[in-house]
């Protein structure tokens, strides 16, 4: 889509300021909260406001709410996101505020992650038992079990492991699984329990859900279950997940519908408290998948979180393409 010049105007005025060109930048590789904001780029949250109010009003950014925070993400759809790409290129990879702004970033990120792994270790003992304790677990198990279908699947992937539970579930269903996970203590969790269901062709492997290092194509199966509400850019995770999917394989998504149980980020170091099935099922068709189903499994009480269930698969190759090959 090609701007008007007066569009194009806009766009530049928006981008051309300090502030928000970092912004802007830092944008470009992580969604982050105002107060993220605020710490990285040391001003104040009133200043950081009035420039994302800018940047969101020319459509360069997108807010959206999460319970109490609010995020904000560079705009996936801009016609102006090509101008924001080419003049945060021109900046030279040496520049000190752009370099400063990063190790602050990188700070803020490593945060995140040390305060999740901290989590994982003090509850991987009990992580089933904690996972419970929001929704019916055996209802939610029967519902991913039909939409992942009967198989077989000749490779089966897990990200985010956590202790195992899916790929017990799923692993007699396929030929191969592999299961990745940053945890140490999460990954010998899960070796102990797929060891007890007898799954002798299940690899546990220490490994990042955003770069996960495996061939594209390499998976009938991919699953993301109940990981993307710690991350802070599950669209990349997803991206990631689906580059996995073989032609004609599924990758499964299970997580929380958006709720307001904001405790679940201090208590548990939740980054999103849920995902609408708009953001979901984008990120799935952005990855080149079709939408196969969307499941929603209401919690049993008036307190407890509804999990949702999505599925997206790659079109299969058809049989003259085939031939042809």
């Amino acid at each position: 889509m090609r701007l008007t010049a007066d569009q194009v105007v806009d766009v530049l005025r928006a981008a051309g300021e300090t502030t928000r060109l970092r912004v802007l930048a830092l944008l470009a590789v992580d969604e982050l909260s105002v107060l993220e904001l605020c710490r990285i780029l040391d001003q104040s949250q009133p200043r950081v406001s009035r420039h994302l109010k800018l940047l969101a009003e020319a459509g360069l950014v997108e807010r959206f709410p999460d319970g109490a925070w609010v995020f904000y993400r560079l705009a996936s759809k801009s016609p102006g996101r090509s101008l924001v790409r080419q003049a945060l290129d021109l900046i030279a990879p040496d520049d000190e505020v752009v370099c400063r702004d990063a190790e602050q970033l990188s700070a803020v990120r490593s945060e995140r992650s040390a305060g999740a792994q901290a989590y994982f270790a003090r509850n991987a003992d009990r992580w089933n038992e904690i996972r419970s304790l929001y929704v019916d677990e055996a209802e939610v198990e029967a519902a991913i079990l039909k939409a992942a279908g009967q198989g077989p699947f000749d490779e089966f992937v897990d990200l985010g492991a956590g202790a195992g539970r899916m790929l017990t579930l799923l692993g007699g269903r396929a030929g191969a699984s592999l299961g990745l996970d940053l945890s140490q203590q999460m990954l010998n969790i899960a070796r102990d329990e797929v060891a007890k269901a007898g799954l002798t062709r299940c690899e546990l492997r220490h490994g990042d859900i955003f770069a996960t290092g495996l061939p594209g194509g390499c998976a009938d199966l991919v699953t993301v279950h109940q990981v993307l509400h710690y991350l802070g850019d599950p669209a990349s995770a997803v991206a990631e997940a689906a580059r996995l999917v073989a032609q004609g394989g599924l990758l499964l998504i299970a997580d929380f519908a958006p709720h307001d149980h904001e405790f679940l980020r201090e208590a548990h170091q939740h980054r999103r408290l849920g995902f609408s099935d708009a953001e979901i099922i984008a990120w799935i068709e952005a990855s080149g998948l079709t939408l196969e189903s969307n499941i929603a499994l209401p919690p049993a009480s008036a307190e407890g979180l509804t999990v949702k269930i999505w599925t997206g698969r790659r079109p299969a190759v058809a049989q003259a393409e085939r031939t042809a090959a």
